[in-house]
């Protein structure tokens, strides 16, 4: 399904121009570039059914179905039960009790991944992955001539399913977050386009839970104060959204104007590394946590041993049985050069926790503030346990 407002990106209204009052030959730029966000139709699960038949056509769960698992991904078909990803697996059963549950396969995810990308480098050498299953892609100057982002959205979406028997959505616009939103309007299996002239008041109607970034806290925070819709929070000025919600609250500011100045930004090293695991049962003991913490030390070190990434803040993550969640950090001057060094951090960052007034249902161990010797890491390499 195919659904296009205006073919051409290049037209627009000269009120949106200077919305932020950025020059008009700046704006001008920013309105004629042409960004593509490509986001796979239930990725994980979609491979699961292609690669099964039996699983055609039915309600299945990429992830554990123990009492403690979690969805990872859900089909189509699991999703008109209210199934989620995210979602505790006995919360997805009870939704859905025909669900069907599959262990991931990341091995195999990641090879489609890579199918994928190479598609999209045949039109572009600017290309954002934001996970194995999505990216954005800045078309303004394509590699094939092809007039229309339209165009080659279409292009790119028939090649996926000629190549991997898989269908992608996409969105059109002269902005990611326009982009993004289009991506998700025609969902699964189409394409949707937002033209200049339409960008403003294509924000406008949105509830504000459509917005990416904002999520249920800042959504119910944002009803509190009266903002519904995209046109409640174009009513607000910059400096009460600063006020109310910090440095966000410009990004708010501008994204409800339909204005959105980030690039697509190519060969990003992403941002941190960790690893953490949900147990078969709540831990109170802290020689049972800490013998939990080795496997995820080796995950998260064999990551940086493998590439040349190294980091200097720690963190810890602790998931109470009550689902109450904290984080503890620890920074270094210079990044952390050996595995014994990170354990010795995260072992003491878990001490100091002890002792527990409630069982622990997750540990979690990170890596941030990252360097990197090597020059091409991908930054949504699978670490789950």
């Amino acid at each position: 399904m195919i659904v296009m407002a205006e073919a051409n990106l290049n037209r627009g209204n000269e009120e949106f121009a200077s919305a932020d009052g950025r020059s008009e030959l700046e704006f001008e730029r920013e309105r004629l570039r042409t960004i593509i966000h490509v986001d796979m139709d239930a990725f994980y699960a979609s491979v699961e059914q292609r690669d099964n038949p039996t699983l055609r056509g039915k309600p299945v769960a990429v992830g554990g179905s123990r009492e403690r698992g979690v969805v990872a991904a859900a089909s189509y078909e699991a999703r008109k039960f209210g199934v989620r990803s995210a979602m505790p697996s006995v919360t997805a059963r009870r939704k859905c009790p025909d669900l069907i549950f599959v262990s991931p396969r990341f091995d195999v995810y990641k090879e489609v991944s890579l199918q994928v990308r190479a598609i999209f480098a045949e039109h572009t050498a600017i290309v954002e992955p934001l996970s194995l299953d999505e990216a954005y892609l800045d078309v303004t100057e394509n590699l094939q001539g092809i007039a229309t982002g339209t165009e080659i959205g279409e292009q790119i979406r028939a090649k996926i399913r000629a190549e991997t028997q898989l269908t992608a959505s996409a969105g059109v616009s002269y902005n990611k977050f326009l982009a993004k939103l289009a991506s998700d309007y025609r969902k699964p299996d189409g394409l949707f386009v937002i033209t200049p002239a339409m960008g403003p008041s294509f924000v406008e109607a949105l509830p504000v839970e459509r917005f990416h970034g904002v999520g249920p806290a800042t959504a119910a925070k944002m009803k509190e104060l009266g903002i519904f819709t995209g046109l409640d929070l174009r009513a607000k000025d910059e400096a009460f959204l600063l006020r109310h919600f910090g440095k966000v609250g410009r990004h708010f500011y501008y994204i409800c104007r339909g204005i959105d100045h980030r690039p697509v930004l190519p060969n990003r090293i992403r941002k941190s590394v960790g690893s953490e695991n949900t147990f078969s049962r709540d831990l109170t003991s802290l020689d049972d946590m800490r013998a939990e913490l080795g496997p995820l030390v080796d995950k998260v070190w064999h990551y940086c041993d493998s590439t040349g990434i190294r980091g200097r803040t720690v963190t810890l993550k602790v998931k109470f049985a009550d689902f109450q969640i904290i984080t503890r950090s620890r920074s270094h001057v210079a990044p952390i050069s050996d595995r014994s060094t990170l354990a010795s951090i995260t072992a003491e960052l878990l001490a100091a926790q002890y002792p527990v007034r409630k069982g622990v249902r997750l540990i979690g161990v990170s890596l941030s503030l990252l360097c990197a010797d090597a020059a091409d890491v991908d930054r949504q390499m699978a670490l789950a346990l």
